[in-house]
């Protein structure tokens, strides 16, 4: 594919990247709801079909993943092909960690529904409300998205070095990434809470919404 091509497929999959990255959190904001692993794996049985909506979706945010890996790295492999192969493989990282993340919204849905009270066989309840809790607490362990940081900060330093885009767009990439590749480590190891990493993805976003607007309508520019 050309350059223009590959500029135009990852405007238009940052923006669905977006997109479905938001219906997944609205779904299972309101599926996967109460205090406690016995109340929230109750509320997911309630809700499997929902749950099993967001499983399709996050193999789309996969498939987003991997082609913005290998899109980016044809548009800025000419700046620096060794960054621009290091970004690749942290984008399908991503994308690889996020398969297995909706492998596990599906142990979860048929941990949800084998331990219902109107299941026959069901498990003990001490012991799926142990594995449960497990479940739903590793779904927090999102080392995909320390993966994207990095990829998306190694891709942002090369579209500034290369000025490929507007620098000022450039910089609020790099600013964002520098954000959660520090901020994302520190919710892993619990010395940052989830409310004030929430914060810090708002820079993202107003990167990435303008950026993919930004390659769809005008590209990209021959690097310098």
């Amino acid at each position: 594919m050309t350059l223009k091509t590959n500029a135009r497929l990852a405007g238009f999959t940052f923006l669905l990247y977006i997109a479905v990255g938001i219906a997944i959190m609205v779904v299972s904001g309101r599926a996967v709801g109460g205090i406690g692993a016995a109340e929230r794996l109750a509320s997911l049985a309630r809700h499997g079909t929902e749950m099993r909506v967001t499983v399709l979706l996050a193999l789309v945010t996969v498939a987003c993943a991997v082609v913005l890996a290998v899109t980016l790295y044809r548009i800025t492999r000419e700046v620096d092909e060794d960054l621009a192969m290091l970004g690749m493989i942290c984008r399908v990282l991503e994308g690889v960690f996020g398969a297995v993340g909706a492998a596990t919204t599906l142990g979860l849905i048929w941990l949800a529904t084998t331990a219902a009270p109107s299941a026959p066989g069901r498990l003990e309840v001490s012991a799926s409300a142990a594995l449960g809790g497990l479940l739903l607490e590793s779904q927090g362990w999102d080392i995909g998205a320390i993966c994207f940081a990095v990829g998306s900060a190694l891709f942002c330093y090369l579209l500034l070095r290369g000025r490929l885009i507007p620098r000022w767009l450039a910089w609020i990439g790099v600013v964002a990434s520098v954000l959660l590749v520090v901020g994302l480590p520190l919710q892993l190891v619990g010395w940052v809470s989830g409310a004030v990493v929430g914060i810090l993805w708002i820079p993202m976003a107003l990167f990435e919404v303008p950026l993919g607007i930004w390659l769809m309508v005008r590209g990209v520019g021959s690097p310098v």
